[in-house]
């Protein structure tokens, strides 16, 4: 399971919020024609998913570029987290801040010097690295206060420095940039509540829209366990472990316990029309495919794939194709029902 994946998009929250200025953009891609080739060969690899040809294109590129190729670095941060090449990942995003033009493309070039000290400090459990990502964030927060991806990551910083109250305040200004139904600000109030969480290593965040028209948020569902079912109707293991799944929503059914199937269908009627048929009466959600945003969230690149969720919303297991997992799921269930129980007699 690629971790790096997730926490990398866990801590992203927002940071789409600020764009790199309209100069910087333009000159994304690099200008060497040499690199131009390798570019676009290295993204021609990411099509073929052939991700470790790719990083090392994007590292290739940017060299021949004189290191002024600010996609390559992009690239570079984001498959070195995920091959865990911290040097290569860090370089690339000091690369970034050397180049950066203007506050915003300044705060978010320190954002992305911070994501890869948070996750290296995350995979080594290095407080040095949470130290070192709290002065990016800091830094990025200067150039741009109101810059929401780094007051949600510092507060994850901050929390894994156990430096909770700091941490909350910061979870606390997120919250109030953020609409009510926004899944990172219930991710927000959840750590302020239970500061403890931000150190955990939580599910990513999301709400989707259900096939009949619910609205499930995953921080919604706390207090009950998840088992999310990544499938499509084309995938053929996916189709023989349809009984598998069915058993598990009707043997855990009215215990706090909930199955969220995501579809990686592109067509929604056959999609609907299978559900239909094979009475899938648990949630459902289509998410379009590998690059559907719950996808991404939970970096799937095979089906059927399954995520064990507990009660807290900390993710417990991960398991590509038809795994038993019924042993593990009672005894979540049995947690989830002791904290049901503790809840209602502290009432």
């Amino acid at each position: 399971m690629r971790w790096s994946s997730v926490v990398l998009t866990m801590v992203c929250a927002g940071a789409a919020l600020i764009p790199l200025d309209s100069s910087a953009q333009t000159e994304a891609g690099p200008t060497d024609s040499r690199a131009k080739k390798t570019f676009n060969e290295a993204v021609e690899h990411l099509h073929n998913r052939e991700t470790e040809q790719a990083f090392e294109g994007f590292k290739k590129a940017d060299k021949q570029d004189g290191g002024h190729c600010v996609e390559c670095q992009n690239q570079i941060i984001e498959y070195g987290i995920e091959h865990q090449d911290w040097k290569a990942a860090e370089t690339a995003a000091n690369e970034l801040v050397s180049e950066a033009q203007g506050d915003r493309a300044a705060a978010l070039a320190h954002y992305q010097v911070g994501i890869v000290m948070m996750r290296e400090g995350t995979a080594k459990n290095k407080d040095e690295l949470f130290a070192r990502a709290n002065d990016e964030f800091a830094k990025a927060l200067t150039a741009v206060p109101r810059f929401p991806g780094a007051m949600y990551a510092d507060g994850l910083a901050l929390a894994h420095l156990k430096q909770d109250d700091a941490a909350k305040a910061r979870f606390q200004d997120f919250v109030k940039m953020r609409g009510p139904d926004d899944p990172d600000r219930q991710r927000a109030l959840r750590y302020i509540d239970e500061p403890a969480l931000a150190r955990a290593r939580m599910a990513p965040p999301f709400a989707i829209t259900a096939i009949d028209g619910q609205r499930v948020s995953l921080d919604n569902l706390k207090g009950k366990v998840v088992l999310i079912d990544f499938w499509a109707t084309w995938c053929p293991s996916c189709r023989e472990a349809l009984p598998h799944i069915r058993k598990i929503a009707q043997n855990f059914k009215g215990q706090p316990f909930v199955v969220l199937s995501v579809s990686l269908d592109d067509d929604e009627q056959k999609w609907k029309d299978f559900v239909t048929k094979n009475e899938m009466t648990w949630i459902q959600y289509r998410d379009g495919g590998f690059t559907g945003p719950v996808s991404e969230l939970f970096a799937v690149r095979a089906i059927p794939q399954t995520f064990t969720i507990d009660a807290d919303g900390v993710l417990q297991d991960q398991a590509i194709g038809d795994a038993s997992i019924e042993g593990k799921l009672k005894k979540l269930i049995a947690k989830a029902q002791e904290m049901q129980s503790t809840k209602i007699a502290a009432q």
